[in-house]
């Protein structure tokens, strides 16, 4: 069995003694490199943040962050990661290193004040300096008021950094002023060369494990062989368990890297989409031809979070406040589940069952998501949460509609955060198709569509605001789209 190894700022170490629960934050602090900090272990801070090498979508690599905080170490095995250590340029003996760019405006603007989320701040930024392509859509404004910079920073990107001294704006300032990466820039150059292929794993410590397989068959016989196993992908949800409720597992499975989960299709019927794509993956390879998939994206948690969490994992949970169930089942997307024996294909209306449950059988995975064509062209997906980014819903509602000629021809509607499950407002899209697109319809609609699902109060909402928020969102639908229809 080949030794786990893991690259950190150019130096490769054995990831041994580290138990197989243990996250890439622990490991790197226990090795002196405290620049990567723990704030919440959920990954909704980004003090954690460091860069990984992965597939790029324009260059052959893309720097990736990600939350240190959330993924088990074992999980970059033959990887390579680079911390806010690693970010500066070593001087010549007995001289201090020089900055790295954003580190140097973060400083001379101020952006840093207690200093604790300042590393996670730089290492999120680093990550959105060395995207491609970044200038070539610069923001021809100064940027103020704006989420993108004259110099094209997109400040989603730190959508997953939280400072808790208020000082955003000279770490705005920070991010609009840094300019491009130079030709000599180490980390610029490796870019132009292909990231560490994925390697099979089997670490195991004491009574656990922490296994990739390098296929997709592998996975399936494992998993077959092993039904006590937790899958994992990106970690953001296992990751929490972890954390925070101390959940260990015997055997850890993952399959996040395997090349058959991480295709993505575009055909004349049907765009399939792999389970174990990032979000962030999706996100840049579709380049807009999903309208209701852009309209999630940025609501979607953080960037951090996204270049994680996939599609599969965000439905494989069974989550009734998942953000992305919502946007598929107004898609009318199917799942493409796979085991040791082959593969079928389920309609997502059909595929959960319950809290936390669906129809995938033990041993199954979610290969794909298949979204068919052609799509609606009147779409919104409407999140309603306690902030505007990185939180979970309240209520989601993704709204599709074919409107012809004046006239409602197809709806199809998914809610999320109002019942055990996600689920598709039948009576709603009733009440809509086949009568004309105009505001008697949308409020007799509207009216329905409170009714759908059986909410309930908590901490983040009451039951009778999330039935007004589901009215009041096809009524937004309708006043944001009139317009648009009868033009």
């Amino acid at each position: 069995m080949v030794e786990a190894r893991i690259t950190v700022n150019g130096k490769t170490a054995p990831i041994s003694p580290a138990a197989p629960h243990t996250t890439v934050l622990d490991f790197l602090r226990e090795r002196g490199l405290t620049g990567t900090k723990e704030g919440c272990a959920e990954g909704e801070c980004g003090a954690c943040s460091v860069l990984v090498a992965r597939p790029g979508v324009d260059k052959p690599t893309d720097w990736v962050a990600i939350n240190a905080c959330l993924v088990p170490v074992a999980a970059l095995d033959g990887q390579e990661v680079v911390t806010s250590e690693g970010l500066a340029t070593a001087g010549e003996p007995g001289t201090p290193p020089t900055l790295h760019p954003v580190q140097e405006e973060m400083a001379v603007r101020g952006g840093s004040q207690c200093g604790y989320c300042t590393p996670g701040f730089v290492c999120s930024m680093a990550a959105e300096y060395y995207r491609p392509g970044r200038c070539a859509h610069a923001d021809p404004s100064d940027g103020t008021g704006s989420e993108h910079g004259p110099n094209g920073f997109d400040l989603h990107s730190l959508s997953g950094n939280l400072c808790r001294c208020t000082g955003y704006r000279p770490i705005r300032d920070a991010a609009f002023a840094v300019g491009t990466p130079t030709e000599d820039d180490p980390l610029a150059q490796r870019r132009e060369q292909s990231p560490p292929a994925p390697v099979a794993t089997e670490y195991a410590r004491d009574d656990s494990a922490f296994l990739r397989p390098g296929t997709l068959a592998e996975a399936l016989r494992l998993l077959r062989e092993r039904p006590d196993a937790v899958v994992v992908a990106g970690s953001t949800d296992w990751g929490v368990e972890v954390n925070i409720r101390s959940r260990r597992a015997r055997c850890v499975v993952a399959i996040d890297r395997l090349p058959e989960l991480r295709e993505l299709r575009v055909e004349p019927g049907s765009i399939e989409i792999g389970a174990a794509l990032t979000l962030t993956e999706i996100e840049r390879r579709l380049d807009g031809g999903v309208p209701l998939l852009a309209e999630l994206f940025p609501q979607f948690a953080s960037r951090l979070i996204r270049n994680s969490a996939t599609l599969g994992g965000n439905l494989g949970t069974g989550s009734p406040i998942g953000d992305s169930p919502p946007v598929l089942l107004a898609l009318e997307a199917s799942v493409v589940l796979a085991d040791a024996d082959g593969e079928r294909v389920v309609p997502l209306a059909d595929y959960f069952t319950g809290y936390r449950r669906s129809v995938r059988r033990p041993g199954e995975l979610i290969r794909a998501v298949r979204i068919p064509l052609p799509l609606s062209p009147v779409v919104a997906f409407h999140k309603i949460a306690k902030r505007r980014f990185d939180d979970i819903s309240s209520v989601a509602v993704a709204f599709a509609l074919d409107i012809e000629d004046g006239i409602v021809r197809k709806a199809r509607i998914g809610l999320g955060g109002v019942a055990a499950t996600p689920i598709r407002a039948l009576a709603a899209e009733a009440a809509l198709e086949g009568k004309p697109w105009v505001t008697e319809t949308a409020e007799a609609a509207a009216q329905v569509l409170r009714a759908q699902g059986t909410p309930m109060s908590d901490h983040r909402a009451s039951a009778d605001y999330r039935a007004a928020m589901l009215g009041q969102s096809l009524l937004k639908l309708y006043a944001q789209t009139t317009e648009a229809v009868s033009s």
